[in-house]
């Protein structure tokens, strides 16, 4: 997921803003886009999340469908994930890389399998404030003759159904048993009776899943998951449910100046088993031999300071890095942030302290993620 940013654009909305107005929903600009940031509260949108489900509307998201042969091979250049392993409706979770192994963009491929004629197909989630510049990225490096290409980042509707109770509320509108789908896997579903896609896929630490259809069954599904009792939620709980999960936001946690080596996600990047050369490989194959000089790390405040985005982090006296992302954890109830540091300041249960208004106050290194659901798999693909 991405920051904010600010245009002089006049700003989007998406299928559902006319139902979240309703709703007494609070907005907010947010990558190009009117957004909900809040309905209840954050803290109470955050905590029915954790404790039985809330729902998201995500439709700013840019939406990418490819159709054509050999995609997968193509899209291969352009991440460091193994995507030859991929089943059709299987996911993977990985990084646009730019030549220095920079973090274009943080995206979701979702293999669709083939057609009768041998094309593949793939759907693709990329985040709303990088819609443009990933478009144009990608088509730049795939063969336009052999790929079909849709951009439905502004005709579909996005809803994120998440929490434990996230299946049991959505299957009420879906023919297919959503109890067959695994976390990172996805279909081409049947909800309310129309054609849909559904992932069980989220940005919040919980079990869920990400729904996509068209703006009018949307609006439909958005009212009866309402009628059945589901809460509305905004970005602002989104934020801190994705930072306890230690989720890494574009634009803060991670962006074309951080690696994912750098950024705590090596587990995506599979320079054993993937043979052939994606973009930025060889960036990322020297820091795997000679090792990181700075790293995201999990901290945590002493007392209820919030280290907020772009505080200095300080070890005896002297600036060593910086927070990228922080808040007062719901779960928790303690104060939590995502710094970047010098890799030997990076061991858990390193002592380090936060400027906060020219004031430092001490932190600890703690182990990432902060919280992980007690009903969530560990498994992903």
């Amino acid at each position: 997921m991405t920051n904010s940013d600010s245009s002089s654009n006049p700003l989007l909305r998406t299928p559902l803003y006319d139902l979240t107005l309703q709703q007494k929903a609070k907005f907010t600009a947010f990558s190009g886009w009117e957004m909900p940031i809040q309905f209840s509260g954050v803290k109470q949108e955050h905590e029915v999340v954790r404790a039985k489900v809330g729902m998201f509307d995500i439709s700013h998201m840019g939406k990418f469908v490819f159709q054509g042969k050999e995609i997968i091979k193509q899209l291969q250049g352009l991440v460091p994930s193994n995507l030859s392993r991929l089943k059709p409706g299987q996911a993977q979770y990985t990084v646009l890389l730019n030549p220095d192994a920079g973090i274009i963009d943080d995206i979701i491929i979702y293999y669709q399998g083939e057609t009768t004629e041998g094309e593949q197909q793939v759907t693709m989630i990329v985040n709303a404030a990088t819609t443009d510049k990933d478009k144009t990225w990608i088509l730049d490096h795939l063969s336009s003759e052999s790929i079909q290409f849709e951009d439905l980042s502004q005709q579909k509707a996005l809803i994120a159904v998440q929490g434990i109770s996230a299946e049991t509320f959505l299957q009420t509108f879906v023919k297919e048993n959503l109890s067959q789908v695994k976390l990172f896997e996805h279909l081409n579903a049947t909800i309310l009776e129309q054609p849909g896609f559904i992932a069980r896929t989220g940005y919040t630490g919980e079990d869920g899943f990400e729904v996509m259809v068209d703006p009018d069954i949307g609006q439909q599904l958005w009212r009866k998951l309402s009628e059945l009792g589901v809460t509305p939620c905004g970005l602002g709980a989104r934020d801190t449910l994705r930072l306890e999960a230690s989720l890494a936001l574009y634009g803060q946690d991670i962006d074309e100046t951080t690696t994912p080596l750098e950024a705590g996600l090596g587990w995506l990047v599979h320079l054993k088993t993937l043979k052939d050369n994606f973009i930025g490989r060889a960036v990322l194959e020297q820091q795997k031999a000679q090792g990181v000089t700075r790293c995201l790390v999990g901290l945590q405040m002493e007392g209820r300071h919030i280290a907020r985005h772009g505080y200095p982090v300080i070890s005896k006296g002297k600036t060593v890095g910086e927070v990228t992302s922080g808040t007062i954890s719901p779960t928790l109830g303690v104060a939590i942030a995502l710094a970047y540091v010098p890799a030997e300041l990076s061991q858990v249960g390193q002592l380090l302290d936060v400027e906060i208004r020219g004031k430092t106050y001490p932190a600890k290194v703690v182990k990432r993620p902060f919280y992980r659901s007690p009903s969530k798999s560990k498994t992903v693909i």
